[in-house]
């Protein structure tokens, strides 16, 4: 048995739980979320708590048991939490600001990179800290990655986007003729 898999979810207040055959609707304070539930894996939703099973132990169907749990629990957390990530943007001249759902990056390049914002995430700019905020813990990380994408921290002197409290190792350069 999966020992992810096998906890029970806890359903905190204010958060509404449909079930339409495979698709699962969760909704909260924050927002609603929608899953297509495999057709190997069953979901239970008692007053409190939602227990996910699954029908036998062939080899996929344990691989989406613990999946549609995590899932499910990343759903119920987001509509009543919601995640975030930051990122740091490290570098002399290095900017980036917010213009309407448009996030424009000044990092070393010869022009300009403008990002819009994804549906369903809010990004932030304080000084040189850039918070990505949503209920979807995937969209949220993806959208983080996407933007950090844009310049990798170099690992020469360490400047570009990083996420905070991500530890860059530095390159020695180069000693020099003699």
């Amino acid at each position: 048995m999966s020992r992810i898999g096998k906890k029970p979810i806890a359903i905190p207040k204010g958060v509404k739980i449909h079930k339409d055959g495979a698709l699962l609707q969760i909704e909260g304070p924050k927002g609603k979320l929608v899953h297509t539930i495999p057709v190997c894996i069953t979901v239970e939703t008692g007053t409190d708590e939602m227990i996910v099973s699954r029908s036998s132990d062939e080899r996929q169907q344990r691989s989406l048991h613990g999946l549609t749990r995590t899932l499910v629990a990343n759903m119920v957390e987001g509509v009543t939490q919601g995640f975030k990530r930051e990122l740091e943007i490290v570098g002399v001249g290095y900017k980036a600001e917010k213009a309407g759902k448009l996030l424009k990056l000044s990092v070393g390049l010869s022009h300009i990179i403008n990002f819009d914002e994804p549906e369903g995430i809010q990004i932030n700019v304080e000084k040189q800290i850039i918070r990505v905020e949503g209920i979807d813990k995937c969209l949220v990380g993806q959208t983080a990655s996407k933007i950090r994408m844009f310049k990798k921290p170099d690992v020469y002197k360490g400047k570009g986007i990083r996420y905070v409290g991500e530890v860059v190792r530095k390159k020695v350069g180069k000693a020099g003729a003699k």
